[in-house]
C-alpha cells in the first residue's frame, strides 16, 4: 500500500508550480504536529477536525490541497461544499484584491453598488419571483433571517421541518436541526416541530408508489397533533446534506408546499449546499421539482469560501420585515466582490451542465463499487452531490459508522478528501469544485476504490 508521499497524481501539480515562483515570500511554517498540539490549548472543543491524526493545510489550488508536511490530497469535499468552483480561483483573488484597495469596509448603514449587483445576480437565476435578498455571514444567519421573515409575514410562530435536518449552530437553528449529536443541550428555540425526513432508503413501506403518500401523511398528522394549526412555515433542505444527502421522492416537495400553504404557512427551501448548479442541469435544486418557494436561503458555495449567506423571497413578503435591524458585516464588499466573480465564473462556465455530466461520471464509478462490495447499501444524489451508505448487510440495512469511519481514515491515506454524515457517522459525502475535470474524476474513483480495497473484510 502506497504511503501519501509516494502517490504520484496523474493530473500536474498546480500548489507546487504556484509556491516555487513565490519561494521569496513564503513565510517558515509550523509543523503538523505542533500545530496538532497547539489545537487544544486555544480553540473550542467543537472544533473537532477528521482523522485520527488531523490535517493541517497549508495551501490549494484548483481541487489540490496540500498539508504543511508537504502532502497533496484530491478535495473531494471543497471546504464542505464550499469551494464551489476550486481553491484559490484567479478570478475571485483579482476581484477580492481589487476591491480591498478601494473599499474593504462600510455596513448596511451605507449603500454600496456591489451589493446591489449582487442581489441582483440573484434574481437572475432564482425561481419565479424571488428576488429581494437579505445578506448575513453564514448559512446559519440566513436561516434565522428566513425564520424571522416568515414569522413576521404571517404573524404566526410555529415552524415545521424535517428529522435528520441540520440547520445551523445558533440557538434556534440547532434546535431545528433533528439530530441529536448536533443539538444544544438546552432550551430556548420554542415552536419547532419535526415531521419525519423523506428517506425512500429507510422507509417503512418501501422505495415505491406508497414512499411519498407516507411522508406526506405523517407530514399532515405532525401539523394535526404537535402544532395548533396555523404553522408559520415548512423548512426543508432541498437534499439534506449532513443527514447523508438524501433525496426525496420525486413529488414530496409538491405535494409539502400544497400542504403547508393549504394551512396558511409559507414554502421555505434551504439551498445552503445543494445550491448554485451542484445538482446538475439546474441552479438550485428545488428546480428539479418544478416548485417555487416563497423563501429561499443559500450561502457556501455562493462565494467560493468567502462568508456570505443569502436569504431571498418575493417583495411582498420581504415588505414584512420594516422594523430597524442591521448586520454589520452582511453583505461587505469583499464578499460581495468575490460573490460576484464566483457567479460570473459560474455563469462563463455553465456549471448547471458541468455538474450535470461530471456528476454522471462519478455516479457511474461509485455505482461500480456498490456492485463490488455488499456493505454499500446505496448510493444517491444529484449532480456533484453524491452520498453512499454504509451497511453490515443490505437485508437488514443496519447503518456501518465502523466502516465509514475507518473508511474515511482510507482515503486520506490514498490522499483523497471526502465528507462523512448520517444519523450514525455512516454516509461518505462527495461534493467536489464544480469545475473538477474528467481526469479529476478518474483520479478520485480510482483513489476511492483503492480506499474501499483497504477497508474490505
Amino acid at each position: 500500500m502506497n504511503d501519501i508521499q509516494t502517490i504520484e497524481p496523474k493530473v500536474e501539480d498546480p500548489i507546487k508550480d504556484s509556491a516555487s515562483n513565490n519561494e521569496g515570500s513564503m513565510k517558515p511554517q509550523s509543523s503538523g504536529r505542533e500545530s496538532q498540539s497547539q489545537q487544544g490549548d486555544y480553540l473550542y472543543p467543537w472544533v473537532r477536525p477528521y482523522y485520527e491524526d488531523p490535517l493541517v493545510m497549508s495551501s490549494a489550488e484548483g481541487v489540490w490541497v496540500r498539508d504543511v508536511d508537504d502532502n497533496q490530497f484530491l478535495d473531494l469535499f471543497a471546504g464542505i461544499l464550499t469551494t464551489s468552483i476550486g481553491h484559490c480561483h484567479p478570478v475571485v483573488q483579482e476581484a477580492v484584491h481589487e476591491q480591498m484597495a478601494r473599499l474593504g469596509h462600510t455596513s448596511t448603514l451605507y449603500i454600496t453598488e456591489g451589493q446591489i449587483e449582487a442581489a441582483k445576480s440573484l434574481a437572475q437565476i432564482t425561481p419565479g419571483e424571488l428576488q429581494t435578498t437579505c445578506f448575513t455571514n453564514s448559512g446559519t444567519e440566513a436561516v434565522e433571517s428566513a425564520i424571522a421573515t416568515a414569522r413576521l409575514y404571517t404573524g404566526r410562530h410555529e415552524i415545521v421541518a424535517l428529522r435528520l435536518s441540520y440547520s445551523g449552530r445558533s440557538t434556534l437553528t440547532s434546535h431545528m436541526t433533528a439530530q441529536r449529536a448536533w443539538r444544544l443541550p438546552f432550551g430556548g428555540a420554542s415552536g419547532v416541530v419535526h415531521a419525519r425526513s423523506p428517506y425512500p432508503y429507510r422507509s417503512p413501506v418501501g422505495d415505491g408508489a406508497e414512499c411519498s403518500d407516507f411522508f406526506i401523511d405523517d407530514l399532515v398528522e405532525v401539523i394535526e397533533t404537535t402544532t395548533g394549526g396555523q404553522p408559520a412555515a415548512f423548512f426543508a433542505e432541498t437534499i439534506q446534506g449532513v443527514a447523508g444527502y438524501i433525496v426525496p421522492p420525486p413529488d414530496y416537495f409538491q405535494r409539502a408546499a400544497e400542504v403547508i400553504r393549504s394551512y396558511g404557512g409559507l414554502f421555505i427551501i434551504d439551498e445552503v449546499q445543494a445550491g448554485f448548479g451542484r445538482t446538475g442541469k439546474h441552479w438550485f435544486g428545488i428546480e428539479h421539482w418544478d416548485v417555487e418557494p416563497d423563501i429561499m436561503v443559500m450561502a457556501k458555495g455562493i462565494a467560493n469560501g468567502f462568508p456570505v449567506g443569502a436569504t431571498v423571497t418575493r417583495p411582498e413578503i420581504a415588505e414584512a420585515w420594516q422594523g430597524p435591524s442591521i448586520a454589520t458585516f452582511g453583505g461587505n464588499p469583499i464578499a460581495m466582490a468575490a460573490m460576484r466573480a464566483t457567479q460570473n465564473v459560474m455563469n462563463r462556465e455553465d456549471v448547471p451542465t458541468r455538474a450535470h455530466e461530471r456528476g454522471t461520471q462519478l455516479r457511474l464509478g461509485l455505482d461500480q463499487l456498490r456492485d463490488k462490495y455488499s456493505w454499500v447499501g446505496e448510493v444517491r444524489g444529484m449532480g456533484l452531490m453524491q452520498g453512499i451508505e454504509l451497511v453490515t448487510d443490505r437485508a437488514t440495512k443496519t447503518p456501518d459508522g465502523g466502516r465509514a469511519e475507518k473508511l474515511l481514515e482510507a482515503t486520506k491515506e490514498e490522499g483523497l478528501l471526502v465528507g462523512r454524515g448520517g444519523l450514525f457517522g455512516h454516509v461518505i459525502r462527495v461534493g467536489p469544485s464544480l469545475l473538477i475535470t474528467e481526469d479529476e474524476i478518474e483520479e478520485a474513483l480510482k483513489r476511492f476504490g483503492a480506499a474501499c480495497e483497504r477497508v474490505d473484510g
